[in-house]
């Protein structure tokens, strides 16, 4: 008995929707991507058809016809890290509302794949690309082939690329400054890195606090503690352990305050009796500890809703001046800071 063939899936035309609806092709067309005019009457009855029947858009085929589509790229640095979920999630949000699809790619921390995960973004035909970038190539590639480019929680090109971020170094000296004025002056910074905007401007705003109050600064306590949480954990143990210990730590991150929170507890040490613990970020493990974290929240949803606007306004005027988008912070006080052990 010989096997049965599968019939191949026929997919439902335009012009299947338009003759159902009682519209012309074009007014279909209209319709349902929202380009141009349709009567709002004419534009519910072609769309509740569309669906009846199982139309749905070929975006590649209008992607290849207009050389360019609705979908916009969103490259991030480590979807893993819960502020990188929450800033696609604020994106994918915001594009829905334009009625525009999301590409995403996720580095997971891998630096050197940046160019070629731009490279794939380009060849999906999006119309612009919103990123946390990791180097400068990133702007100067997409530039160069004329593809708009939003850079979001850190920036690279100030001069040439709009970008959406937060004022890190005035942040961190406004958290910097709450340790100082409860007496710690031995405070120590765990950061990731500073050769990207955001590290660079926190450990800024770390020392302007203490050259504010004129106050010694040790500099064995700035500490680059890695990526992770297991590297931070490591890196806070070495300067907790130390005979002359810190009496506060500020983690310039949500990873980094992991990290010095499971160094404390393993050590035996009391927050905030025996350390203080200031962050940066926030994680949902932050308000479930106790005390919970005191840290410099930012909202990564409204960055990525704010990048997204930024991206369509680029895209309808690519001559318009480059602008940078500055988004607040707020302090918020869960109980680890306290004043410094007699």
């Amino acid at each position: 008995m010989s096997e049965q063939r599968r019939q191949p899936i026929v997919r439902p035309t335009i012009r299947e929707v338009a003759h159902a609806a009682g519209v012309s092709r074009s007014t279909a067309s209209r319709a349902l991507s929202g380009n141009g005019y349709a009567a709002p009457e004419v534009r519910e009855r072609v769309r509740a058809v569309a669906k009846e029947i199982g139309y749905v858009v070929d975006v590649t085929a209008r992607s290849l016809k207009q050389r360019t589509s609705r979908s916009v790229g969103l490259l991030v640095s480590d979807l893993r890290n819960v502020f990188y979920a929450a800033l696609a999630s604020g994106i994918g949000e915001e594009a829905r509302a334009h009625g525009r699809t999301v590409v995403l790619v996720d580095l997971r921390g891998d630096e050197k794949d940046e160019l070629a995960a731009a490279e794939t973004l380009v060849g999906s035909r999006v119309s612009g690309v919103i990123a946390t970038p990791v180097s400068a190539q990133l702007s100067e590639y997409l530039g160069r082939i004329g593809v708009p480019l939003i850079e979001v929680d850190r920036r690279f090109d100030a001069e040439a690329t709009d970008a959406v971020v937060v004022d890190n170094r005035a942040a961190a000296r406004d958290t910097t400054t709450r340790l100082l004025k409860a007496g710690h002056q031995r405070i120590a910074l765990l950061i990731d890195e500073t050769e990207w905007t955001t590290g660079e401007e926190r450990q800024r705003g770390f020392i302007d606090a203490f050259e504010a109050r004129k106050l010694r600064l040790d500099d064995s306590l700035i500490v680059q503690a890695g990526w992770d949480a297991d590297e931070a954990k490591d890196a806070a143990l070495r300067i907790l352990s130390r005979p002359d210990r810190p009496t506060a730590v500020f983690a310039a991150n949500n990873v980094l305050a992991e990290g010095t929170w499971r160094a404390a507890s393993e050590l035996g040490l009391r927050i905030p009796e025996d350390v203080s613990i200031a962050g940066f970020d926030e994680a949902p493990w932050m308000s479930m500890v106790h005390p919970g974290v005191s840290t410099r929240v930012q909202d990564p949803g409204a960055l990525g809703a704010a990048a997204l606007r930024a991206l369509l306004e680029r895209i309808e005027s690519p001559d318009a001046p480059v602008r940078t988008i500055v988004m607040p912070t707020v302090f918020v006080d869960r109980g680890s800071i306290a004043a410094p052990p007699e």
